[in-house]
């Protein structure tokens, strides 16, 4: 798709980065050669990193966009790129403004593209009346010469000829951290741009120009809607939001659910290059139909596995654009799942793949790559630096947990988010020689973390019920048995550290956050998970069977029950059910497209269960 003179600028950027890095102590068999090359050393063979293939960047897919005489102009840094641009104006006026696209596209040849604003888009085609005010927002879709959708950008401009290119918000805005008292609206704009919200009769500005921008809006009253307006230069957008209620109102209200959201089959919006976009925004779209006051999203929201993060950051934006008009008016809160996952790999001679989280940690990993694209709380854990098999307590040798791991609350709800694939190494139970993190073990430091936060919630007279969510399931039905926290019945899969296995294995893990969550504190609800594409709810509980036969380590006892609710059905490829020891426990299995909704009513909380294609009721369960 590129020019080979550009493959090699590329590669030659990619391999002085890999070059610069420090490798983390934490890792084993990882070194670099006399020319700085990152390898990996199996049998006494070594494998060089491999490289990227032509990565795209949202620079190149947002075409640079440059005024001219009769429109605008796209150059995608490409000269061998084909493909089509669709386009359309966006009206700010409307409720959710997206882009209405044009009866015609313009066709992408050696790399560009233009549109004659002038010509096609005046007259009875002026739905946002450029001509009369000068000046106006355009949305555009990129696809690839076989018609796979790329990315979906939009660019402001003034004049009616010639035309000049404004700062644009590419990104939102979007409404986060939300409390009984304050909300963060962020964005993102095309150029560095000063930004102003307007809300109850005060202007909250940027503190200085920048392409991302977070205000934070304080000293709101609890339970009231209030409407915002967004300026950037000439172009003003207005939505709304409603702060909580004061913690402990125990005021109705009802709040969303899903995961994996990742690319699926079917073509066109279904794969947009990470998220399935057809899927996810029906989802938010139901869900702001039944008027939810947040909405938890927990893991694989985009296809992932990059070894470059520029690409990384391209799936992320087109998984928020489908989410984005949605969440101009409340919280969409995303996890992470194992699809998150930025990587170094390495393929030895039999083609046999070895990958694990990339480095630097406080720049290149998945998780600052996440916290980079989303604003959640900071109230998790650090790291697991400091932890017992920490390998130097005097350096960094584990990614961060800041906006990853995390928990928040609404009225009488809290939501604690766990990072079920943190530092994850996704070929560690087949070659474990990398070292790294096992997909679905939940490492000694979080689970310190989630065993002080679940005791600070129990003790908070206003938290009524507690959800705990993470990507893996604690008892996988359908498409992961053979990993999460199960692993076919075998403990003896762990996370390993600078080559030496952790002490707990994966079932002795997960018994101990069920001590947590069911035993310890009543207050928990249900386990929210995903991962396995389908629906589902497993019932957890004294009679639930949860031990592989012949199982010699120490067992628990469940003294209550509490659900497992398994919503990965946002749009990824299915899986359909397989047989566990615990299979009679689980109840409403559906490979059906599906929305979680939570109506919390006091002590009460309801399940509901929705089809968010075709609407039909999927399954519904009284929880208190």
């Amino acid at each position: 798709m590129k020019s080979s003179i550009y493959f090699l600028l590329v590669s030659f950027f990619f391999l002085n980065t890999v070059f610069s890095q420090t490798i983390p102590k934490s890792y084993s068999n990882i070194h670099r050669n006399n020319d700085g090359a990152l390898y990996l050393t199996v049998r006494g063979k070594q494998f060089i990193a491999n490289v990227p293939k032509s990565p795209l960047s949202i620079a190149q897919l947002s075409g640079k966009p440059k005024g001219t005489e009769s429109g605008l102009s796209f150059d995608f840094q490409m000269p061998d790129f084909e493909g089509i641009m669709y386009y359309g104006f966006i009206n700010y006026q409307d409720k959710f403004p997206q882009p209405v696209y044009f009866h015609s596209a313009a066709k992408i040849k050696n790399g560009k593209a233009t549109i004659n604003i002038r010509k096609k888009l005046s007259g009875k085609y002026d739905m946002i009346h450029w001509e009369e005010k000068g000046f106006g927002t355009l949305g555009y879709r990129i696809a690839d010469a076989h018609g796979k959708l790329l990315y979906e950008g939009r660019v402001s401009f003034e004049g009616t000829g010639p035309f000049k290119v404004i700062p644009t918000v590419i990104q939102g805005p979007f409404v986060s951290l939300l409390t009984d008292h304050s909300v963060t609206i962020w964005f993102e704009t095309s150029l560095p741009a000063e930004a102003q919200i307007e809300l109850n009769g005060k202007t909250y500005s940027s503190s200085h120009p920048d392409t991302h921008h977070e205000i934070h809006i304080d000293h709101l009253r609890p339970a009231t809607k209030y409407s915002y307006s967004l300026s950037v230069g000439k172009i003003r957008q207005t939505y709304s939001f409603k702060t909580a209620p004061k913690p402990g109102s125990r005021l109705p209200f009802v709040f969303g659910y899903a995961s994996d959201s990742r690319g699926g089959n079917g073509g066109g919006e279904r794969n947009f290059f990470g998220p399935n976009f057809y899927m996810t925004k029906k989802i938010l779209a139901l869900a702001a139909q039944k008027d939810v006051a947040f909405f938890q999203f927990t893991g694989d929201l985009v296809s992932g596995y990059e070894l470059d993060k520029n690409e990384m950051n391209v799936q992320y934006s087109n998984w928020k654009k489908a989410v984005e008009p949605f969440a101009h008016y409340f919280p969409v809160i995303a996890g992470m799942g194992n699809h998150e996952a930025l990587i170094y790999s390495f393929t030895d001679e039999k083609n046999r793949w070895y990958s694990i989280d990339r480095f630097p940690y406080d720049e290149q990993s998945a998780e600052a790559t996440f916290a980079e694209n989303f604003v959640n709380p900071t109230n998790g854990p650090e790291s697991e630096d400091g932890a017992y098999y920490d390998p130097d307590p005097n350096t960094i040798d584990f990614p961060s947990y800041k906006e990853n791991v995390f928990y928040y609350t609404y009225d009488n709800v809290a939501v604690v988010v766990m990072n079920s694939n943190y530092w994850y190494a996704p070929s560690l139970k087949r070659h474990p020689e990398t070292s790294g993190n096992l997909h679905g073990y939940i490492m000694d430091q979080q689970l310190k973390w989630v065993k002080k936060t679940l005791r600070k919630l129990q003790n908070d007279p206003t938290i009524d019920h507690i959800f705990v969510t993470e990507h893996t399931p604690f008892f996988p039905n359908g498409g992961h048995v053979k990993d999460d926290m199960w692993y076919n019945g075998s403990n003896e899969p762990r996370a390993i550290v600078a080559g030496k296995p952790v002490k707990q294995g994966i079932i002795e893990r997960r018994d101990q956050l069920l001590q947590l969550i069911v035993n310890e504190t009543p207050k928990v609800v249900a386990i929210l998970t995903g991962d396995e594409h389908n629906y589902c709810r497993t019932q957890i509980g004294p009679d639930t069977p949860i031990y592989p036969e012949n199982y010699t380590h120490p067992k628990i006892h469940l003294t209550r029950t509490v659900w497992q609710i398994n919503n990965g059905a946002a749009g990824a490829p299915y899986y359909a059910q397989e047989k566990t020891p615990w299979s009679d426990f689980t109840h409403g299995f559906t490979t059906q497209n599906a929305l979680v909704l939570f109506y919390v009513q006091g002590k009460k909380v309801k399940m509901i269960v929705y089809n968010p294609d075709t609407l039909n009721l999927v399954d519904e369960l009284q929880l208190r």
